[in-house]
């Protein structure tokens, strides 16, 4: 019998025998269930993502590639996003900044890194509630189900209503009721027999729906799309900031024109026919992988270390393999470099450098804390370095950048570099109403800077303000769609001799001044986060290209 055809009746009969045994995990778990007219327990609005892993793992493509689902999300930035001491430490600074918003701040913020937590508590009449009160107790079944991050019955849940639109952003994403016989609907890209369905009803309570809107931007745009409201020390709105805009982004971008979703990049398919279960599973061509591989190597290996206090359930191979695999996106699909070469004027040399975005999307893109930027070394014959821009140090520090070194400041965007104390670095530097640099996000209300790499296609000219080029990059003709040229002009050493110019793209998924902005805040999230950061921080950074060129004066 071919797994893609339909299982005879006495299939199905065993099957359901499994499903039975298997619901007696789902009864268990934290679903906020009530009785349905199945053999099972209602599944309540979700239902932990360990009711999926006992089907869902044990996969492989037909070259002996692992693409279990479970085990691959399991390790992810999406399934620990309820666990991240970076978004625990900088809302417990933005409840302290904003104290009589504490309650509406926490339950916005629960929208994506909690939603489970959030749309339970919604679904009760109330907020979401996410830092602790100071009193030790015991963890309930509903909160171990939200610190379930980004699960499976999150995403797989999400109708397509009003995705894409303004109603969806900010993680407002709608869910299907409950069916009359207690049975919820689950999306998915294949169209299941009724047997299939079956036996997932019975175990689970869900029911698979085959939905080709979970393939599509639109739905990951729900969360990638933030756009924060900000306070003034009342706690009244004082204005907005468009702090994420991926889709945004992306629909003015080359990939949006060709049809390249978010899920052809960070889900790629794997090459089948692969069994997408491993319980009755039909082979398929073109299963996902569900990695979600980002940019953010830093966070996954700081949870993995820290581990038990942050309580990562995935195991440590699984999350440094998610780690490794994040840094190969980093050095293979995220930018190249280019030096052109050198010519020497006396005691100077003039090179150009030209970096391409390969990304979808601005790059960095994502939360303002990630910063990218490029090192450029000039060496001697002997070695001797005898320049350097943009060198980072043992704490995190970026060498010359205005920002790390003063928190008032912030380092423009170059056109053209002629000093070691100048460096460029691809960022966003947001502003509060007074036109301070700030790394608070409810007290933004604009861009001081915003120079990221912009990706082929998107014309800078017509973008709308919310995915504008901000600071002295707008003006710059050499960024552009696709990249930026930057021109270095370097005073040298009188003599003759070979030189080396090493050019080094770099990236941080959070930068110095955004994490010690954190150390006036008298509270155990930031002081945890900062202990863990500086033991991290020889670390923090990772090379994502590398260019070299060698001349002679």
């Amino acid at each position: 019998m071919s797994v893609a055809s339909s299982p005879p009746t006495w299939i199905y009969a065993s099957a359901c025998v499994l499903a039975l045994v298997v619901s007696v995990r789902a009864q268990s778990s934290p679903a906020g269930a009530t009785p349905a007219k199945s053999p099972h327990r209602g599944a309540g609005l979700f239902a932990h993502s360990d009711n999926c892993l006992s089907c869902h793992n044990n996969l492989m493509t037909g070259g002996g590639e692992d693409v279990s689902i479970g085990s691959s999300w399991q390790s992810t930035i999406m399934a620990n996003a309820a666990r991240d001491p970076y978004f625990h430490a900088s809302l417990r600074r933005e409840t302290i900044d904003h104290s009589s918003r504490r309650a509406e701040i926490q339950d916005e913020c629960a929208a994506c890194h909690l939603p489970i937590a959030q749309k339970m508590a919604h679904a009760e009449g109330r907020l979401a509630s996410i830092l602790p009160d100071g009193q030790p107790r015991e963890v309930t079944a509903a909160e171990r189900l939200a610190k379930d991050g980004v699960s499976c019955t999150v995403c797989h849940q999400m109708a397509s209503d009003g995705l894409g639109t303004p109603a969806s952003f900010n993680g407002s994403f709608t869910l299907r009721p409950t069916r009359s016989d207690g049975v919820r609907e689950i999306f998915g890209p294949f169209a299941v027999d009724r047997g299939r369905q079956t036996i997932m009803r019975s175990a689970t309570g869900f029911e698979q729906v085959a939905a080709p809107h979970v393939r599509q931007s639109e739905l990951c745009a729900s969360c990638h799309t933030l756009i924060t409201q900000a306070l003034g020390p009342d706690g009244a709105v004082i204005g907005s900031l468009p702090e994420q805009m991926n889709f945004q982004e992306w629909k003015h971008s080359a990939f949006y024109d060709e049809g390249r979703s978010c899920q052809a990049c960070h889900m790629p398919r794997a090459d089948g026919p692969i069994r997408v279960s491993s319980v009755l599973g039909a082979e398929r061509d073109g299963l996902s992988r569900h990695a979600f591989v980002g940019g953010n190597a830093f966070m996954l290996r700081l949870m993995n270390r820290f581990r038990e206090a942050l309580g990562v359930e995935a195991q440590p191979a699984q999350m440094e393999a998610t780690a490794r695999l994040t840094e190969r996106q980093l050095r293979e699909d995220t930018a190249t470099l280019v030096v052109s070469p050198p010519a020497f004027n006396g005691t100077s040399v003039a090179f150009d450098v030209t970096v391409r975005n390969l990304a979808g999307h601005k790059y960095p893109s994502g939360y303002p804390s990630r910063r990218s930027w490029l090192h450029v070394t000039i060496r001697d014959a002997s070695g001797g370095v005898v320049f350097e821009s943009g060198a980072i140090n043992a704490a995190g520090v970026i060498d010359g950048n205005d920002s790390d070194a003063d928190a008032s400041r912030y380092e423009p965007h170059y056109d053209t570099i002629d000093g070691p104390g100048q460096v460029q670095i691809y960022e966003a530097i947001l502003g509060d109403a007074s036109g301070r640099p700030t790394t608070g996000l409810l007290s933004a209300v604009r861009y001081l800077k915003d120079n990221r790499l912009l990706p082929r296609g998107f014309d800078k000219a017509t973008a709308e303000a919310g995915i504008a080029v901000h600071g002295d990059a707008a003006a710059d003709s050499d960024f552009a769609d696709g990249g930026d040229r930057v021109h270095y002009r370097v005073a040298l050493p009188e003599g003759h001799g070979a030189y080396t110019f090493e050019v080094e793209l770099r990236f941080q998924a959070i930068g110095y001044r955004w994490a010690h902005n954190l150390q006036r805040y008298d509270a155990p999230e930031p002081k945890a986060f900062l202990e863990y950061f500086t033991a991290m921080a020889p670390g923090a950074s990772s090379l994502v290209e590398r260019a070299v060129a060698e001349a002679r004066r």
